[in-house]
C-alpha cells in the first residue's frame, strides 16, 4: 500500500468511525451501565497489546471479567469461570469490542487490521512474520476475526486451552494476517467490513 493508499484508508477510518459514533454512543453508555450493574468494578478494561512497529498501546474492551480475576489466562475459552453474566453475552454479540472505536480515533488501531496480540503471545511469532504483521495498524476486524468468530467455544473444547491456540489458532491467524498485509487495500477494507456485519446478524 502506497502513500496515497495508506492516506485514504486513514481517511476512512476516521470518516466511519465519526458517522457511526452518534449511533454507538448510546449503545456504548448503556453497556457501561449494564457491566456496572451486573457486577463490581469499571465499565472498561484496558490491556497492554502490540500495535504497529511494535509499538505497545492500551486497547479497550468493555470488562467482560469479573474484577478480580484478571490475572489469569490471556486467553478465554467459552466456559472460563472469570467471565460474568453480561460479559458472557456481550462476548458471543462481539460488542464488547465497541470501545475500540476509541482505539482507532486515537491511531493506535484501524477498523480493518490484523487483531493485536498481547506481548507474550506475539513474543512467540517468527522475527520475519512479526516484522510484516506489524508493518501496518491492527485492527477491530478482518478475515481471521471472522473466521475465528467461535474461537472461545474452539478453546472450550480443549484440554489446554492455550496449547490449543498457539499450536493450532494462531498459525492459521497468522497466515490470514500476512495475506492482509500482501493485499490490502482500501476495496478489500470495505468487504472486510461487509463480511463482519454479515457474520454478525447471522
Amino acid at each position: 500500500m502506497n502513500t496515497r493508499s495508506a492516506a485514504a484508508k486513514r481517511a476512512m477510518d476516521l470518516a466511519l468511525t465519526l458517522a457511526a459514533l452518534p449511533l454507538a454512543l448510546p449503545v456504548m453508555a448503556a453497556i457501561a451501565l449494564w457491566v456496572r450493574w451486573d457486577s463490581p468494578g469499571p465499565a472498561l478494561f484496558r490491556q497492554q497489546r502490540v500495535g504497529r512497529g511494535g509499538a505497545l498501546f492500551r486497547i479497550h474492551k468493555f470488562r467482560t471479567m469479573h474484577l478480580h480475576d484478571g490475572a489469569g489466562p490471556q486467553i478465554t475459552a467459552g466456559s472460563d469461570a472469570r467471565i460474568t453474566r453480561a460479559g458472557r453475552w456481550l462476548r458471543r454479540a462481539k460488542l464488547d469490542e465497541l470501545p475500540q472505536l476509541i482505539d482507532v480515533l486515537r491511531g493506535d488501531m484501524s477498523l480493518v487490521g490484523p487483531r493485536p496480540e498481547v506481548p507474550r503471545y506475539m513474543a512467540l511469532y517468527a522475527d520475519d512474520v512479526r516484522r510484516q504483521i506489524l508493518s501496518v495498524r491492527p485492527g477491530i476486524t478482518d478475515r481471521a476475526a471472522i473466521e475465528f468468530r467461535d474461537e472461545e467455544r474452539l478453546l472450550a473444547a480443549s484440554a489446554d486451552p492455550e496449547r490449543t491456540y498457539v499450536e493450532q489458532v494462531m498459525p492459521v491467524k497468522q497466515r490470514y494476517y500476512l495475506d492482509y498485509v500482501a493485499r490490502r487495500s482500501v476495496g478489500g477494507d470495505v468487504r472486510i467490513l461487509l463480511d463482519t456485519l454479515r457474520a454478525l446478524l447471522k
